[in-house]
Formats: structure tokens, sequence, C-alpha cells
């Protein structure tokens, strides 16, 4: 059974951004060709005709009047070139069932992910205006960019390949590239491109190729990203923008932050990557380790946070809004890159697929140990993080404009219980402050009789963080003022009748 619907389920389904209904009473719903042009260009979905959405949500079957004929107007509308640009569907995409006593018809009609290279899906013979996504509430139209960005997508020469050819080999930071060149002469000592001259060795690396305009070298689109200056890289990606920052407390804004338009360093994402990686580790603790009679000053944590921020660099789409942005904070750090994950978010976290969004600059972070080429980069990521017993780290995918997000928290995970009783302790041996005493009459002034509010609706009442209010809540409960749902995860509380 399709991971999507499963009939057995029905009762329990409800809208999504993998799931749609449409009555379908009067024949094929216009809109049902907007919903298969935004699964096709997400995550894939399933559309039901024959069943209504109710005001609560809840779906009730209506049936349809001649399913078969609906099929064939479904095939033969989806084969159309004129009406959709690219038919994804094989005769096992649709399925048939029977519910209820009266029998009803409907029909499920199970729409894959395109892949990369079919993208972006259409319709109406109109790319800009019949391109559409969904999110939960329903489908929308992508924007210019957002169309221009999965054109780009579709090629196996990544935008980070192109030879810039009015571009002169003396525009590239000499500096950068020296500090390149002795990180890979260190790690990979007598390697062949060892004793190439400058030039030679960017043509080798992919950060320069011959022009068939003029036959020249020139710096290649990568060359100019990880080696240019700034201010000639905006010439040929005006949106580009690398920030650091570092979030410590909350009196300011931020405690210390890096940006490639400050016209203090470079801005390239060479010089960048190694400036940042510095910042993030500073306050990593390492164990004391001894290999061959040497101390050994890199963990498993280094290697997976080298691994984030050379994938955050590597997959940016560097023609995407607002730039590429790592924030650091005191429990985490946030990756955060313009463009949507080119092998979708599920096969990101399973690995063994690797398709950059910039080849070059991959290959030019393997040469000098950073990076992983099959794909099993974020995995590795996810493992260590879960052997160091932090909370899983959370990749989030977003759109309009399209941006991927990692987050990697530094915080212990903690079973319900151990947490409860630590807490539980920790508070009884607390005597009653008149300061906790006014924190509990806030609390039992603010919620209102049989309403029930989670922690996070009372934090900003009290104004202390989410722990010590979970902490005031549980006191409350065993006092015998306040009762919770019993649920494991986002608990509710409600005053005690």
């Amino acid at each position: 059974m399709r991971e999507e619907f499963d009939i057995s389920q029905f009762d329990k389904y409800r809208e999504d951004n993998r799931r749609e209904v449409k009555k379908a009473s009067g024949g094929l719903p216009v809109s049902l060709w907007d919903t298969y042009s935004s699964f096709a260009n997400c995550y894939g979905g399933v559309i039901i005709l024959g069943i209504k959405e109710e005001k609560d949500g809840s779906w009730r079957t209506t049936g349809l009047q001649n399913e078969a004929k609906l099929r064939k107007d479904f095939w033969d509308t989806i084969n159309n070139p004129k009406k959709v640009n690219f038919n994804l569907l094989t005769d096992d995409d649709i399925k048939t069932y029977e519910i209820g006593e009266r029998k009803d018809v409907i029909m499920v009609i199970y729409v894959p992910m395109a892949k990369r290279e079919q993208k972006p899906i259409y319709i109406n013979n109109d790319i800009f205006n019949g391109t559409f996504r969904r999110n939960y509430e329903g489908d929308y139209h992508c924007t210019r960019l957002q169309v221009k960005t999965m054109l780009r997508d579709q090629t196996e020469r990544t935008m980070d390949m192109e030879i810039l050819d009015r571009v002169s080999m003396e525009d590239l930071n000499y500096d950068t590239i020296h500090g390149y060149r002795n990180s890979h002469r260190t790690l990979k000592e007598g390697h062949p491109f060892e004793r190439l001259s400058d030039h030679e060795y960017l043509r080798n690396i992919g950060a320069a190729a011959i022009s068939e305009e003029d036959g020249k070298l020139h710096p290649t689109a990568a060359g100019m990203l990880m080696f240019g200056n700034e201010y000639d890289i905006v010439r040929h990606f005006p949106e580009y923008f690398l920030d650091y920052r570092e979030e410590m407390g909350s009196a300011v804004r931020w405690t210390d932050r890096l940006q490639s338009s400050s016209g203090e360093w470079s801005g390239n994402v060479c010089d960048f990557y190694f400036r940042v990686y510095n910042k993030i580790i500073k306050d990593i603790k390492v164990p004391f380790k001894m290999i061959g009679g040497e101390r050994v000053d890199d963990t498993p944590v280094h290697k997976a946070i080298r691994e984030a921020l050379a994938n955050c660099l590597i997959n940016a789409d560097y023609h995407g809004v607002r730039g590429v942005v790592i924030r650091k904070e005191e429990e985490k750090i946030i990756f955060a890159n313009p463009g949507y994950v080119r092998t979708g978010k599920k096969q990101m976290r399973l690995g063994g697929e690797s398709d950059p969004r910039n080849k070059s600059l991959m290959k030019m972070f393997n040469l000098i140990n950073i990076g992983e080429r099959a794909g099993s980069g974020v995995p590795n990521i996810f493992n260590v993080w879960n052997d160091e017993g932090f909370v899983e780290p959370e990749i989030e995918e977003r759109f309009d404009p399209d941006r991927t997000v990692l987050t990697l928290s530094f915080i212990k995970k903690a079973t319900k219980k151990s947490d409860e009783k630590k807490a539980t302790k920790k508070s009884d041996r607390k005597k009653v402050t008149k300061k906790r005493q006014g924190q509990y009459e806030k609390i039992l002034t603010f919620m209102k009789p049989n309403v029930w509010y989670k922690a996070s609706d009372l934090m900003n009442v009290l104004g202390v963080k989410e722990t010590r209010t979970k902490e005031l809540l549980r006191a409350l409960i065993r006092d015998g003022k306040l009762i919770d749902d019993g649920a494991t995860k986002g608990k509710r509380y409600k005053k005690a009748d």
C-alpha cells in the first residue's frame, strides 16, 4: 500500500501537502491540473475524486457517476501536450475503491515526484503562469525565479561550470588561491597537481577553463565563487551574499558577525568557509585522545560540522535570494542556503544519491578532504548526532523563496520520565518563594476554565523559558490546581474542575 493513501485509514485523513480531494460531480475539475503540477514539482501526492471536504476538514464521499468516462477524459487530457507538458503517470497510478454502505466509487490518482530533469511540470502550455507548487494551504503559482531555478537544475552540467568568457584570470584573489593550495599540499603531499603553475592548477580543479570564444583561459563560475573578490562575484551573481551571525544572548542582536559584503576581506566562498568554521568550533569541547603519541583534537562532531557547512555552500543556488546564512546560537547551529533540495528531503536524509547543485565547488572541497561525494554526508551527520546523544538534526525545506535549512542542536536527548523526575526533585527541594507564588498566580489568572493551553502559550505571560514554565505547571498539577491531557509530546494543560 502506498504511503500517501491507505483505504483502511480513510476516516482519519485530512487534506495536507500530500493529499487533495475533489467532488468531480460535473466531470474532471479544472483545478485538478493545478494540483497535478504542484504535487509533481514537490514530493508527489494523491488526488482523490468523489470526495467533498467538510467545513471541519473531514471528508464525505459523494461518489462518481461515470467513473469510466472520467478515467478516459483524464488520460486524454494528461497526454495532451497543450494541457500538460509531461505525463508522469502509468496505468498503475490510478485506482478505484468502493466506500461505505452505498458503495460510493472514488478514484485515487497517485502523482509521483518529477525528476530534476523533468521539472518544471506545467499546464496550459504556459511555463511561467502554469507551474505550481504545494503547501499546506493548497496549490500556488511558482514565481519566475522558482521556474528559472528548475530550468537551471535540469542539466547535468551545473551552473558553476559556466566559463566567464569576459573575465580575466587576474581578477581572482591569489591570496585565497595560495591558501587553498597550501591546504591541499599539506593534506595530500605529493599530489600530481602540486607542481603545476597557478593557472594550470586552477584549470585542473575546475576553477578555470579554455573559452571557445577566444581560446584563452578564463575563470569558471565556480572559480569566481571560490576564489574571486566579492565586488567581482556580484557582477555575475547579483544576489550573492554570505552571512555568519553569532547570537549568544538576548541582550544584543548578535555578538559576532561576518558578511561577504563588508569589504574587510575577500568575501569569497573559500575564505568564508575557513573563517566561519573556526568561529563555530571555538566553543566545542574536545575530549582528550591520543593516537601514536600525539593528541588528536578532531572529533566526529568537528567532522559533522565541516560536512554541514560545506554541504550548505555546495548546494546553494547563488542566483537565489537571501543568500547563505549561518547562525550560531547558545545551543544550536543553523545552516540556511537558497535553493530547494535537488534529490528531495527524504532522499537527502537517506543518502546514497549525490546530486550537488554545484559540482565543481564540490570537487574543490573534496580535494582538501571536505565534503562527501557519495551522498553519505547528511546521514553521517545524523549518525554522529545520535552517537553523541544530541536531539536529532532537523531538515526544513521552504518554498517561495526556495530555501533549505539544517539545524544542529547541542541539546542532549532525554526520556520523558527522566526529565520529569529531575524537574520534580529539583522543584521539591525549593521552598515556595514569593516570586514563585506570584508565577503560580499569573498562570491561574491567565488560564480560562475548560480551555487547554500549551506550555508555549504561557511562556510570554511569565517571561521565562519553556523548561521553567513546565516545572511550574507540574507543581500546579501536583497541587491539584491543573490537569494535563496525558500526551507525550505537545502536552496541554487546563484548570482542574
